[in-house]
């Protein structure tokens, strides 16, 4: 059985992407990098919805040869051995990328609790939209944050505004650039 994680890289003011949909205010330096290498060894299952995954096919055919860095060759590497659940109603499995992908037009609650406990390991739900009900559901066992140092003024919250949990501070690491990793779990 495994747990259900959510990780968002946010604004200081809570946004996964500005008014614009633009997210590369967001990217990682490397030893931020580092820790999302070091996070994909624990995770057995990716849920995102069809922007993170057409997203994340970059990394599905990433070269694994010396002229590119080693962080992302072994990042690649972990991702492409990720199960990935790609909820959509509007993708076909022609659209899947990797014979490791499972496609549903429908991620009800009942098909998430499921996935979680077939899992070995950590169950990451990646992406705001595709995470915002098993938030509103007490679903989540950790979130993890990498907080930017930069405020954006509007676009896609990291969480959705009508959740009320009370979660304990497990880890807080800084960054030399400014950006703050923190993990909470929920109290029980």
């Amino acid at each position: 059985m495994g747990i259900l994680t959510y990780a968002a890289t946010v604004s200081l003011d809570g946004y996964a992407a500005d008014a614009d949909g633009d997210f590369q205010w967001s990217a990682p330096g490397d030893a931020v990098f580092a820790v999302h290498v070091d996070r994909m060894a624990d995770v057995s299952v990716e849920v995102l919805g069809r922007k993170t995954y057409a997203l994340m096919t970059y990394w599905e055919s990433y070269p694994d040869d010396d002229e590119h860095p080693l962080p992302e060759r072994e990042f690649a590497r972990r991702w492409q051995g990720i199960e990935k659940v790609v909820a959509s109603s509007t993708l076909t499995h022609d659209d899947l990328v990797s014979g490791r992908d499972r496609l549903l037009p429908d991620l009800s609650l009942d098909e998430l609790r499921r996935i979680v406990d077939g899992a070995a390991g950590v169950v990451e739900i990646f992406g705001p939209t595709v995470a915002a009900a098993a938030i509103r559901a007490g679903l989540v066992e950790e979130f993890q944050f990498f907080v930017v140092p930069k405020m954006v003024g509007g676009g896609l919250r990291a969480l959705p505004d009508d959740v009320h949990l009370d979660l304990s501070l497990v880890e807080y690491r800084p960054f030399d650039d400014g950006t703050v990793q923190l993990r909470y779990r929920p109290r029980r």
